[in-house]
């Protein structure tokens, strides 16, 4: 267990963006990630012959120490391509506990 203040950073991006964003989040002193793959529903959702058509996500998680995280999103908030291309979303949550991370 570690006492270090900590952020779970969630980027959610179409599919086939998640290597790019693990590279940024990586060039940025993140050390691992995890790739969960999603599907994406909205309000303005698709339908061809009465299926309906989701859109494929794939969201990358890491566990980052809190002053890392706030450095990830603002560089993030920096790439016009991450909003219009990925048609990503980026939040943190707090993390009070952790067994297994490396220190």
């Amino acid at each position: 267990m570690t006492d270090k203040k900590m952020k779970a950073l969630y980027i959610i991006v179409s599919i086939g963006f998640a290597e790019l964003v693990v590279d940024f989040i990586r060039s940025q002193g993140a050390t691992g990630a995890t790739i969960i793959n999603a599907r994406g529903i909205t309000a303005y959702q698709k339908e061809i012959m009465g299926i309906s058509v989701d859109t494929e996500k794939e969201m990358v998680l890491t566990i980052i120490d809190s002053e890392k995280a706030d450095k990830i999103i603002e560089a993030i908030k920096q790439k016009p391509s991450f909003k219009s291309e990925a048609h990503g979303i980026c939040f943190t949550l707090p993390v009070e506990k952790t067994v297994g991370l490396r220190d």
